[in-house]
């Protein structure tokens, strides 16, 4: 028993440090994230909001029309696919988004970018193709949202609530580059 046991912690201290060197060299666990996760949260009386999403930075790239090209399905920041959840049905922009959670796709256009609520969960954002592995027959809304022009570079890519007015909107920014989707409940 006394051999066995010593056997069992030789082994286990070399797949230990077959890990290590694995994470350290190859997946670079020790550094932190290009894009780092966050989470956007909103509570107003018994209505709960969430977005999960994944923060991809500008570092003096062109954004939208270059990193991220117009009229093309993004995944909505980066990695993982951005996901937006619910506790109560919604009304956004005239149409009901059901209760539920949703993963959020975009299509970028220099005016306007349509917005997707679909309903599909995926694992990450793009395949190994590098292309977004949204379904369009899984989407429960799909909006269009004007572009606005913002006077001051927001570096990281960022999803938030606005209920400064009083009319909750779902903010997304990135460069010079804002849209707002109207929120209400029914």
């Amino acid at each position: 028993m006394n051999s066995f046991l010593k056997r069992l912690l030789i082994i286990l201290a070399v797949v230990a440090i077959g890990l290590l060197l694995y994470s350290a060299f190859v997946e670079n666990i020790f550094s932190p994230r290009l894009s780092p996760k966050d989470t956007a949260k909103i509570e107003l009386n018994d209505l709960n909001l969430k977005v999960e999403y994944n923060r991809p930075s500008k570092r003096e790239r062109d954004v939208f029309g270059a990193l991220v090209p117009f009229n093309k399905v993004w995944r909505t920041g980066a990695n993982e696919a951005t996901t937006f959840q619910t506790n109560k049905d919604l009304n956004i922009n005239g149409i009901r988004l059901v209760k539920g959670k949703y993963t959020v796709w975009t299509v970028p256009m220099e005016n306007s970018w349509k917005v997707m609520f679909n309903t599909r969960q995926y694992e990450w954002g793009v395949n190994e193709k590098m292309e977004p592995m949204w379904d369009p027959n899984y989407d429960a809304i799909e909006l269009e949202a004007e572009v606005k022009t913002l006077e001051e570079v927001v570096e990281k890519f960022t999803i938030a609530f606005d209920n400064t007015t009083g009319k909750l909107k779902l903010t997304m920014a990135w460069d010079k580059t804002l849209i707002e989707i109207p929120i209400e409940t029914y």
